[in-house]
């Protein structure tokens, strides 16, 4: 099949309720390329040796999306019995857009010699389709029903790779479902959206509390210009250029956004759980946290990858990361010890209390966990805007036109060093 690397799409995406969107883009330039050779990012984190420990079996991943096309050769005996949460619903694997599909295969996709290679193949796919008509969906109670049926239905992971911009407090359903699955013993990831050199609105459901809101990285392992920024922002990953089966032909595509980087970390938490069965979620996100690759400059965690980078690598194979206690939301407890006064003395305003500069954003991006750069993809943009029932994703500005000002001095990606993902 062909493979259509990113290149300016503009396409037309269908909204989930009234302002959600599809957190990833897709593009074209024909060429026949070997897919796993294309998954770069499964090199980059040294995915062979993580799965000689851990594929991720025994854990269910619910990817609350477009749908999932479980007849795809790679999610072939992947795809459990799911459900559609739409007011119109046409079923858990009806997936029109094929966005959901592919979130799933890079997840779990199986090696079968043609298509997606997923980061756990062992885990298993809760569809839960929440594409539905906007005149009838609203965003809150959809979001809401398709999250509790992912905990009551044995999801420890919860994918969602979708985002809408709203106000604090317009999703109490929403918030109230986030709660009952963290109760429940799930962890949630979301993506944080893909608007941040333009708009920078809060996303949700990735901005509630208890949500691990995901921003996206390229090659050099510097945040990409459109991932949203913001304080809720947890944990990063790859999410530019990544290979997904094309929408409306044969072949494969490269799409860029914080779906992608959504996956990767969920696929990531799965590995690490199945190797752990006993631990809770607060632990497993806990060593997530615990090992990322962090920032070199400015505080952590980081208003553009949170507390790094995820780098399971470290866990399954190295041993690393302290799990801490069982009962503890280390995302919940550190938003309350941040909202705690302080007792201190304030300090004296700074004249440099400005928006960081294009080097001080890119510094901050970048994985100290070794002498090279973790990570990465290409410079692209993926702005979404919601006209009537259709959602546009603008062209990505080409390099010559628009270089990206967040890239760092050019050096080799992956050496020297003791190689990716140490």
């Amino acid at each position: 099949m062909p493979y259509l690397p990113g290149r300016a799409l503009r396409c037309a995406l269908p909204l989930i309720g009234a302002v959600a969107v599809l957190l990833g883009g897709g593009a074209p330039r024909a060429t026949a390329e070997d897919m796993r050779a294309r998954q770069w990012y499964l090199d980059a984190m040294q995915a062979d040796d993580m799965w000689k420990v851990s594929r991720g079996e025994g854990v269910t991943v619910a990817v609350l999306d477009t749908g999932v096309d479980s007849s795809v050769p790679e999610l072939n005996g992947q795809v459990l019995p799911g459900t559609d949460v739409s007011n119109k619903p046409k079923g858990a694997n009806e997936d029109e857009n094929g966005h959901g599909t592919n979130m799933a295969a890079m997840i779990a996709g199986r090696d079968v010699g043609e298509g997606i290679q997923g980061l756990a193949p062992g885990a298993k796919i809760l569809p839960v389709r929440t594409a539905g008509d906007p005149t009838a969906d609203a965003d809150d109670p959809l979001w809401a029903r398709a999250i509790r049926y992912a905990a009551d239905h044995g999801a420890r992971v919860i994918n969602i790779s979708m985002a809408g911009p709203a106000e604090a407090g317009q999703a109490p359903l929403t918030a109230s479902a986030v709660k009952y699955a963290l109760e429940k013993g799930s962890l949630i990831f979301a993506g944080s959206g893909n608007d941040g050199d333009e708009v920078n609105f809060p996303h949700y459901p990735a901005a509630l509390p208890g949500v691990v809101s995901v921003g996206a990285v390229d090659r050099s392992g510097t945040v990409t210009k459109w991932s949203n920024s913001a304080s809720n922002v947890a944990l990063a990953a790859s999410g530019a250029e990544i290979p997904g089966r094309c929408t409306k032909s044969k072949g494969f595509c490269a799409g860029d956004g914080t779906s992608q980087a959504t996956a990767v970390v969920s696929a990531s938490a799965a590995l690490i759980w199945s190797k752990h069965p006993d631990w809770t979620n607060n632990q497993v996100l806990r060593v997530m946290m615990d090992t990322a690759g962090k920032p070199t400059t400015g505080k952590v965690p980081s208003i553009y990858i949170g507390y790094g980078i995820v780098r399971p690598r470290k866990v399954l194979v190295d041993g690393e990361g302290n799990p801490g206690p069982a009962d503890v939301n280390p995302l919940l407890a550190a938003a309350e010890k941040d909202a705690k006064p302080s007792t201190a003395p304030s300090p004296k305003a700074k004249n440099d209390a400005k928006a960081p500069t294009p080097e001080e954003k890119a510094a901050e991006s970048r994985d100290s966990g070794n002498s090279t750069l973790w990570i990465g993809i290409g410079a692209g943009a993926a702005v979404v805007a919601a006209v009537a029932a259709t959602v546009f994703v603008r062209r990505r500005k080409r390099a010559a036109a628009a270089p990206n000002p967040y890239a760092p001095t050019p050096s080799p990606p992956y050496g020297p060093g003791p190689g990716p993902g140490q």
